[in-house]
């Protein structure tokens, strides 16, 4: 059923998935290169120029400090030790990107493994290092190897913080880093107790210096012994090998078949369906062991392979995802200034239950349409689809002077035609015939009755035309 709502272009069925929405400029991009070249184009974020997106980010300059930089600030006496506007920086500036960067399919990605590598943001006893986790953690690895990403994340005072390892010493190991290591970021349940146990034995002296606040590891509280978790054995029989032991079962852990099975799984979930394809999901776990764990070889697998072809209709948009998509497909413009603009859409999201980067466990944001399915939640769309649309709020966003045209161009002759017109525009596709004339009746006309570039429906109420448009299950589906 949702297969017949959406058109079966591939070209439309890859944006929509691979960005946070299609917009006008996209849809024109990705018609004059192709799928594969639009590919390789985004798989190689940095030959991307982003102007727009770096000088919005520009503007939330505590989004990007490293924690040197943040610390600094503190001792000059400009930021307060455990301040959590740094991180409100990050969280607004993850909106600005989602919805205004031409690097579309490296912000999906850093979605992605932000969640799977998640550290609540913002959390208070990471202040100083939530920015920093995101630059130099997810971003620089989010299409490197998994096994790079893992094994900095597993140095970064983010993590070791927000999952206690930091505290884990050779006389009181620590077991929540590690359970969450094999349990979330690697192989599952696969694990048991022992295993655990093992592990943060293993992981102690990885930690952060108190002075600093960076990384370091400490021999002295390193635990050693042998250890056995999974099918990895090492020795461990020297304190000052003992961050060079526990890199190695990050490498092994990463390249274990089982973490191969969930991140190919994961990333079904998140571009394919709900319940992914068993074929695929073993085709692309073969790719990324294969390729030692890199990413770009298994995306380029998953958006060729039939499975994806097949899929259109199959994924439905999270609350984040409908508001930057909402943004994108109306073309409206960031404010020439400021931050409020970002900092009303980031309040929105949160409102909807999905602010960026914002979900309290670690096993981060659900991506299935049951996990957000409610009337509420649903109302809350509904509401900031009319909000945006109409420039209510947030009301420093830049929208045309002429919403008409610069949507869909003359005035159609009829209102019909312009419903199918503002649905095309909006969603990809034209709207079914009943739908055609419920929207009519909203404003007392036929789809047959002809329209004048006096109407209300193309002025004052041209808004809710938008709004209705972006209510329904097309705008709805990834």
């Amino acid at each position: 059923m949702s297969a017949a709502i959406l058109p079966a272009d591939p070209l439309l069925h890859l944006l929509r998935r691979a960005t946070y929405g299609p917009t006008p400029a996209s849809i024109t991009e990705i018609r004059r290169l192709g799928a594969k070249a639009w590919l390789d184009r985004q798989l190689a974020p940095a030959s991307i120029a982003d102007r727009t997106a770096e000088g919005l980010v520009a503007r939330l300059p505590l989004s990007t400090l490293s924690i040197a930089g943040i610390r600094a600030r503190v001792a000059e006496g400009t930021f307060k030790e455990y301040d959590w506007e740094a991180m409100w920086h990050l969280g607004f500036a993850a909106v600005v990107r989602a919805v205004w960067s031409e690097r579309q399919l490296l912000e999906v990605m850093v979605d992605f493994w932000g969640n799977h590598l998640n550290v609540t943001c913002p959390h208070g006893d990471v202040w100083d290092s939530r920015p920093d986790y995101d630059r130099t953690v997810i971003r620089k690895h989010a299409l490197g190897t998994f096994a790079g990403l893992l094994k900095a994340s597993a140095r970064h005072p983010a993590m070791l913080t927000y999952l206690d390892n930091r505290f884990s010493t050779k006389d009181a190991p620590n077991e929540n880093y590690g359970r969450e290591l094999l349990e979330l970021h690697t192989v599952g349940l696969a694990y048991g107790e022992a295993d655990v146990k093992a592990a943060a034995r293993l992981l102690t002296g990885l930690t952060v210096d108190e002075e600093t606040g960076r990384y370091r590891y400490d021999a002295g509280a390193h635990a050693v012994g042998a250890v056995r978790i999974l099918s990895f054995r090492h020795a461990n029989n020297s304190a000052a090998g003992g961050e060079a032991a526990a890199l190695a079962l990050l490498d092994h852990l990463a390249l274990h078949p089982l973490t191969a099975r969930r991140i190919a799984t994961k990333l079904c979930v998140r571009f394919v369906a709900d319940e992914p394809p068993d074929s695929l999901v073993t085709k692309l776990a073969k790719v990324y062991l294969d390729n030692r764990s890199a990413i770009a070889p298994v995306l380029r697998a998953l958006f060729a392979s039939a499975e994806f072809a097949a899929a259109v209709g199959a994924k439905t948009r999270t609350p984040f995802e409908d508001l930057a998509a909402t943004v994108r497909t109306l073309g409206y413009r960031p404010a020439k200034s400021g931050n409020s603009y970002a900092e009303s859409l980031f309040w929105m999201a949160r409102e909807a239950g999905q602010g960026p980067m914002g979900w309290a466990p670690p096993n981060g944001y659900p991506d299935v349409a049951a996990a957000w399915s409610s009337p509420s939640g649903l109302l809350v769309r509904w509401n900031a689809h009319l909000n945006i649309a109409a420039g209510w709020w947030p009301n420093t966003l830049g929208r045309p002077s002429s919403p008409v045209t610069d949507m869909i161009g003359p005035v159609p002759a009829t209102y019909g035609a312009l419903i199918k017109a503002v649905a095309v525009r909006l969603t990809g596709a034209a709207p079914p015939a009943a739908q055609v004339t419920a929207l009519a009746e909203f404003f007392g006309k036929s789809p047959a009755s002809p329209l004048k570039a006096t109407d209300p429906a193309v002025g004052r109420m041209f808004p809710y035309l938008l709004g209705m448009v972006l209510n329904s299950p097309a705008f709805s589906l990834r």
